[in-house]
C-alpha cells in the first residue's frame, strides 16, 4: 500500500482549478448556449422595440416558430443578423 502525502498547496491549486472550472460552467453571458430566444431576449440583443421585431418577422427577415402565443428564434439566425449578413 502506498502512501501519498498531500500538502497545502495541492489543496490550494485543486481549489482553484475547481473554481475556474465551475465559473466557466455557470457563465451568466452565453446567449449561444440557448438553442431558441425568446422574444424579449432577442430584443435585449438586438437593441429594438417590440414594433421592429414584429417587422423582422413579418417582412422575412427574422425566422420564427410560434409555439402556445410566444414566438421562438433560433440563437444562430440573430447571430447572424448581429454579424450584419442580413437576411437569414
Amino acid at each position: 500500500m502506498s502512501v501519498e502525502i498531500i500538502t497545502k498547496e495541492d489543496l490550494e491549486q485543486f481549489k482553484s482549478e475547481l473554481l475556474e472550472d465551475l465559473l466557466k460552467v455557470l457563465q451568466p453571458n452565453q446567449p449561444q448556449a440557448k438553442q431558441w430566444l425568446k422574444s424579449q431576449d432577442v430584443r435585449k440583443l438586438l437593441n429594438i422595440s417590440p414594433g421592429t421585431l414584429q417587422n423582422l418577422r413579418i417582412n422575412g427577415t427574422l425566422r420564427f416558430t410560434k409555439i402556445g402565443g410566444i414566438f421562438y428564434y433560433k440563437a444562430q439566425d440573430i447571430t447572424k443578423i448581429l454579424e450584419g449578413n442580413g437576411t437569414v
